[in-house]
């Protein structure tokens, strides 16, 4: 078999990739070596824009097969029907660092799951939590600066992060999360996923109900305590990253069992807890877990780059039968995430072939931008209403709007105003060795903060979520200070 021709990206064979065309044999290099220069010049390029969050990751497609009948709820044509199966991509990742960041560090994990639907892809972005720090958008690139590099020092400081959270008591919940033994997860695949916000499903008579989603892991959930972090991070940082692939090649594959919280739209109204706050979550005991499917991953990507670098999730891509609700932080991600991919990807960024959908067609009015990759519309006309048999509107609404009907406004609510109580009954159901180990994390890196009010305002948060919580703290602090 005759070896593959290289050549330019024209299509021109390369003579020689070995030398470049000179002035004589010692002589200078010449601009007119193209092959040199188009070679340099893509190299230069070869880096894309990183994400500001969620930037070092990995991922890997598999399937979703629903296994309980969900029509009452949603007319979602994915589903529709027991049985069937779903094209998924998955991708991991941790929050804060960048991409060269070690996996096997105290972070919440990203976890979000890309549906190739007939009905278009529906991208959900969750994480590895059921809550989130924060309850409103507007404070979110502070709530990031203040977990990013410090502008003098260029690393994360423990002034910055506690700083934030004494100022910001509804983070007392997500913070207990993340100093307890869950805040480490061993592999991506030994732990849960969650869509974290309430999501609104609407079924075909228009009839509406709140949902959140729960992936519960099927490996059983393993966490890094102790000493292990550190000497996973040392030893393999893409200790994660690894653990997936490896997982997948083997034919170990991992898996989730899909559940779904219910809850009715009149509840809504009424509930205790404000449903749409994502710093709190909904009491099983009030809304149980239904099974509703199983999530399977497969098939690892061929090119990092192309299948997982270049994947786009952006929460604003529903289906009919799925839509938002009025959880303010989803509402700012469903502008943010999209715009982070205009940006970082450019505006034809749905067109790479991972962020393309594959059970669907797209047809519509959008032409030219940067990195056009079909043909540009051809010679359908680029405008609408048109009299040459373009694309039309469905006049079939995807979800029945925030309020009542079609239109409308949820009145963000102040019920349950204390943003402690689930911070505390989360810190009361962990066993002893949990809430030791727990108290040991957050003892140590709030002991490093060099402010004394800065440690105050934060014991003063955990205590109001636990006289005791609060206590063993501050006597773990003066312990380690002393």
């Amino acid at each position: 078999m005759a070896p593959r021709r290289l050549t330019e990206d024209s299509g021109s064979p390369v003579a020689d990739n070995q030398n470049s065309q000179t002035a004589g044999v010692q002589g200078p290099v010449l601009i007119q070596d193209h092959h040199l220069v188009e070679k340099l010049a893509k190299f230069n390029r070869e880096r894309i824009p990183e994400r500001i969050v969620h930037a070092r990751g990995s991922g890997a497609y598999g399937y979703f097969e629903l296994t309980r009948d969900v029509s009452q709820w949603t007319h979602a044509k994915f589903l529709s029907e027991v049985g069937k199966r779903t094209d998924v991509l998955v991708r991991f990742s941790t929050v804060a660092g960048g991409r060269g960041a070690p996996e096997a560090v105290r972070d919440p994990r990203g976890f979000a799951v890309k549906f190739y639907t007939e009905d278009g892809n529906y991208d959900l972005t969750g994480n590895n939590t059921p809550i989130f720090f924060i309850h409103d958008p507007l404070k979110f690139p502070d709530f990031i600066h203040s977990q990013k590099p410090d502008p003098h020092t260029n690393k994360q400081e423990s002034d910055n992060v506690w700083d934030f959270f004494s100022l910001s008591p509804e983070a007392t919940h997500m913070f207990t999360w993340l100093f307890g033994d869950r805040g480490i997860p061993a592999s991506y695949r030994t732990m849960n996923g969650y869509g974290s916000h309430t999501f609104q499903w609407v079924n075909s008579e228009g009839e509406r109900v709140w949902v959140k989603y729960h992936f519960k892991t099927d490996q059983g959930i393993e966490c890094l305590t102790g000493d292990q972090p550190a000497k996973v991070a040392g030893e393999n940082p893409e200790s994660h990253t690894t653990d997936l692939m490896e997982a997948i090649d083997a034919g170990n594959l991992p898996s989730w069992t899909v559940n779904i919280q219910v809850m009715p739209d009149a509840d809504a109204q009424t509930y205790h807890i404000n449903p749409f706050d994502v710093t709190k979550v909904w009491p099983h005991a009030d809304y149980p877990l239904i099974p509703i499917g199983k999530m399977v991953l497969n098939r690892n990507p061929v090119n990092y780059f192309a299948e997982v670098e270049q994947a786009g999730f952006d929460p604003g891509n529903f289906v009919p039968g799925i839509g938002p609700s009025p959880d303010k932080m989803l509402q700012g991600r469903l502008f943010a995430y999209g715009d982070a991919h205009r940006y970082r990807l450019g505006i034809n960024h749905t067109q790479l072939p991972v962020n393309t959908p594959k059970a669907a067609t797209v047809d519509n009015y959008g032409r030219d931008g940067l990195m056009r990759f079909d043909d540009n519309g051809a010679m359908d006309k680029n405008y609408e209403p048109n009299s040459f048999g373009g694309p039309v509107q469905t006049d079939e609404p995807h979800y029945a709007g925030i309020a009542g009907g079609m239109s409308g406004t949820y009145e963000w609510d102040d019920r349950d105003t204390d943003e402690f109580a689930q911070a505390g009954a989360l810190y009361r159901v962990m066993t002893p060795p949990e809430q030791d180990r727990l108290i040991a994390s957050i003892a140590g890196d709030l002991s490093q903060v060099s402010k004394d009010e800065i440690i105050e305002r934060s014991l003063a948060n955990f205590a109001a979520a636990d006289a005791e919580y609060g206590a063993r703290l501050k006597a773990a602090i003066e312990a380690l200070r002393s």
